[in-house]
């Protein structure tokens, strides 16, 4: 185990240390910039999306699924944030309290 946390370590350090290397005028061009102000977006979508329909390595829909959409549809009513978040875990909440989903 402790070669792989290692050896990972090690990894992301070379990855960060990339990025300082990087010449300066490859990071000014728009097209990175624009690519490089998306990632995070992208990945937490990603983990989102993860996370709401996998259980172990299958997928699956239950009432995680049904919170996010809740949340989507605050979202879309310009809802704060936590009221967002609110919603998406009641929703969830009351559909596995009432038997549906693990």
């Amino acid at each position: 185990m402790w070669p792989a946390v290692v050896l990972g370590s090690v990894g992301c350090y070379l990855l960060k240390l990339a990025g300082y290397l990087a010449p300066r005028h490859w990071l000014e061009r728009p097209r990175v910039q624009r690519v490089t102000a998306l990632i995070p977006v992208a990945m937490l979508a990603a983990l989102v999306v993860v996370q709401t329909f996998s259980t172990g390595q299958s997928l699956t829909v239950d009432a995680r699924a049904a919170g996010v959409a809740a949340g989507f549809v605050a979202l879309l009513l310009r809802a704060h944030f936590i009221v967002v978040v609110v919603v998406a875990g009641a929703v969830a909440a009351l559909l596995r309290a009432a038997g549906w989903g693990a």
